[in-house]
């Protein structure tokens, strides 16, 4: 099939190299001709698993072209995705700039029949709104349909998700749809849910929220398991072998992060809201996760009292591992809590560093993590980075003024920390603290 993705962030670039693995001739616009450019010559332009070899397989058959003409991406798709950020307004809402901007931009160019496929997480009752606005900017309306089809992909694992994903979602009001849209997603061999597109809109919100409070819900048991004494790891598993409950998202930590799950939660909340619904459960994940994401800072300050003028080592600022988002990211609101207490910043991330320096110019990047060690008097781990599971502690002693670790991610076995003489807490595996 031919393809059109409006949009070449990371909805937009998974989605293009997946439809063109699958043999669709695929042509993705974007305004950025410097990511354009970049994208053509096969440099990638995010961070995920596999996606340079796939980039590169998608050039090297030719089932794929990048550019930032939208009329030539109009013109030769029988199919538009559009995947353009839908950032939060400042009261939680959802900003529907960039799908404005789209929408009447390809009004302009819409002169015979075009499926138009909504990717972008967007609040319910859009679909209608987009085909409101086509006939209000003069596009007939046989000459187009909508559909709300959202994403949902881990990032760090989105390509695997996309091609081997637990379920397609497909909102439309138009019957004749159903067949083409089996047959495009056909080679995927997932579940396919044809539903309204207010139901497709709101599974989405659905989904992130309840994922959202899962991992809220485990983080209050486990600051509670620190208070009396239990083992959290081993209360999540026996949680997760219920099939009821499953383990998924059942990790205790500093709080979840990233482009969806704080987004999405207040946006539902606002949405709710403006329906005359009021999510008690789901403002109180919200609430948990911003009290859990600074939880590093109370533990500092009951250990310490005063931490003004020491150094302090931040391990990871990207929200998770294997990604180069900084969105939301938990280690943001520690450095900014520690930068307002007068402490000196020294972090260490394998690929964020450049992206946080935007935010925080005057902290202290480091090269590798032992340096970002040096007279520290605590490292606060935030990401769990591969290569964190492998820190020598006895390195991490020589390096530190104060051997002392607050892992917020729950990296090592409290066992192994005890043989080191670290002072040491966790997130509800309990703490060493001489």
């Amino acid at each position: 099939m031919h393809i059109g993705v409006v949009g070449a962030g990371y909805v937009g670039l998974i989605t293009s190299l997946a439809f063109a693995h699958m043999e669709n001739h695929v042509i993705c616009m974007d305004n950025d001709i410097k990511k354009i450019n970049q994208l053509n010559k096969g440099v990638p332009t995010i961070f995920e698993e596999d996606l340079e070899s796939l980039l590169h397989e998608c050039l090297d058959n030719k089932n794929i072209v990048f550019t930032n003409d939208l009329q030539e991406t109009v013109n030769q798709s029988d199919i538009l995705f559009i995947a353009v950020g839908t950032p939060p307004n400042d009261d939680g809402g959802v900003d529907m700039t960039q799908i404005n901007e789209v929408i009447c931009q390809l009004s302009k160019f819409i002169h015979d029949y075009k499926i138009i496929i909504n990717k972008s997480t967007v609040p319910v009752g859009t679909q209608k709104y987009i085909k409101e606005l086509l006939v209000q900017k003069g596009v007939s309306e046989k000459n187009f349909d909508v559909v709300s089809n959202p994403e949902f992909l881990r990032e760090g694992k989105a390509i695997f998700d996309f091609l081997h994903g637990d379920k397609i979602v497909i909102g439309s009001d138009s019957q004749k749809l159903k067949e083409i849209l089996e047959k495009l997603y056909a080679p995927f061999h997932i579940e396919m849910i044809f539903t309204t597109p207010e139901t497709a809109e709101l599974i989405k919100y659905a989904s992130n929220a309840f994922l959202s409070t899962k991992i809220s819900f485990i983080n209050e048991i486990a600051n509670l398991c620190n208070k009396v004494g239990a083992d959290i790891d081993t209360i999540s598993y026996a949680l997760g072998l219920d099939k009821r409950i499953s383990p998924q998202f059942l990790k205790a930590g500093i709080g979840f992060g990233g482009s969806c799950f704080p987004k999405d939660t207040k946006a539902l909340i606002k949405i709710a809201k403006t329906h005359g619904c009021d999510l008690k459960i789901v403002k109180s994940a919200v609430a948990v996760n911003e009290d859990q994401r600074i939880l590093p800072i109370h533990i500092l300050l009951d250990h310490y009292g005063d931490i003004k003028g020491k150094t302090i080592s931040v391990l990871g600022l990207t929200f998770k591992a294997n990604t180069d988002d900084i969105r939301e990211s938990p280690s943001l609101y520690i450095i900014h809590e520690l930068i307002k207490r007068g402490v000196t910043v020294q972090t260490y991330d394998p690929i964020a560093s450049d992206e946080v320096k935007k935010i925080f110019p005057h902290i202290k990047y480091c090269s590798n993590v032992y340096d970002s060690l040096t007279n520290s008097i605590c490292a606060i781990i935030c990401t769990d980075w591969q290569e964190f599971y492998n820190l020598n502690l006895t390195l991490l002693k020589e390096k530190m003024q104060v051997p002392m670790i607050i892992d917020g991610r729950n990296i090592f076995k409290l066992e192994k920390v005890k043989e080191n003489r670290i002072i040491y807490y966790s997130v509800g595996n309990g703490s060493l603290k001489s």
